[in-house]
């Protein structure tokens, strides 16, 4: 699959802005490495790695990751793909300790927004919506408190998608809408989504899931973003689907091919008319270690051609 290349989003940052009530780093929090520990990690433990073998920013462990966040703009970086590259790295260490960065992906999708769409893929993408199960109760129950819920939410969600070169499209209310040059990274993505979910200390009374669509297709590209069949097909599957649970079509599933990932299978639901498409869609759950595997029935009407 072909993509345009681009700014993925969210893009470097330059501060970290967490609420107080998202737990921000304390002093106890800001651990140190000694020297024989710090030479006893591997490379994959560091944000950084400079083509001399200086190590930056390490992430081992949930302390040191918001370390890291904190400290991102304080090194220097070789060139702009490496501090691409390091931050992609972070923001997916950041993805499974379940820490949201909020203030510094907000800033930058303003500025990708003022810029336009250009930047987003083109051609055969992979299309991931999300959406918060049972969002109008949650409103009722946590009242003034939902804000903060939706925008942990979607950090969550951000981080696991920027992780993973995708490219944020739209959000909007309880919804997400990313796009992806590669249909493994947007499953990727979405398992770490709803890892990140489950990982995350939600109230007791209230849990917080999100369902998940994907749909691979080659919609059309405007200044506004995408437009077309694919776009309907991808959100009609994420409304089939229940919180915490990942659903994907037969392009998606084709455009895997026999490897989805390691551990991660795909078990076909059956055959299911979506609201206002004309074919049926087969469906699948993406199955992987830390995701539930047993939910409700699918809500959408299964069809009469089960193939």
């Amino acid at each position: 699959m072909s993509s345009a290349p681009g700014r993925v989003i969210p893009a470097p940052f330059e501060a970290v802005q967490v609420a107080k009530a998202r737990n921000p780093p304390t002093v106890r929090e800001m651990a140190t490495l000694d020297a024989k520990k710090r030479a006893s990690l591997p490379n994959s433990a560091f944000a950084y790695v400079d083509s001399k073998g200086n190590r930056r920013l390490p992430i081992n462990d949930e302390a040191h990751v918001r370390n890291a966040l904190a400290r991102f703009n304080q090194v220097r970086y070789e060139s702009e793909e490496a501090r691409e590259k390091a931050f992609r790295k972070l923001l997916k260490a950041a993805s499974e300790y379940g820490i949201a960065p909020v203030g510094f992906v907000t800033r930058q999708l303003r500025e990708a927004r003022a810029e336009g769409s250009a930047d987003l893929p083109s051609g055969a993408v992979t299309l991931l919506m999300t959406d918060i199960e049972g969002s109008t109760g949650l409103v009722a129950d946590l009242g003034d408190a939902y804000p903060l819920v939706l925008d942990t939410v979607r950090a969550l969600i951000r981080a696991s998608v920027g992780g993973n070169r995708g490219y944020e499209v739209d959000a909007r209310a309880d919804e997400f809408f990313a796009a992806f040059g590669s249909a493994g990274d947007a499953v990727t993505a979405a398992i770490e989504i709803q890892r990140s979910m489950v990982g995350k200390s939600w109230t007791p009374s209230t849990p917080v899931r999100v369902r998940i669509g994907l749909h691979s297709g080659s919609p059309s590209l405007t200044d506004t973003g995408y437009v077309g069949l694919p776009v309907h097909v991808m959100a009609r599957v994420c409304s089939a689907g229940h919180g915490g649970q990942v659903l994907l079509t037969t392009a998606t599933r084709d455009e895997l091919g026999a490897t989805p990932g390691a551990h991660v299978k795909l078990r076909s639901l059956g055959m299911f008319r979506l609201q206002g498409l004309r074919q049926a869609e087969e469906l699948f759950q993406v199955d992987a270690p830390g995701l539930a595997s047993e939910f409700p029935e699918l809500r959408a009407a299964v069809s009469d051609d089960q193939g």
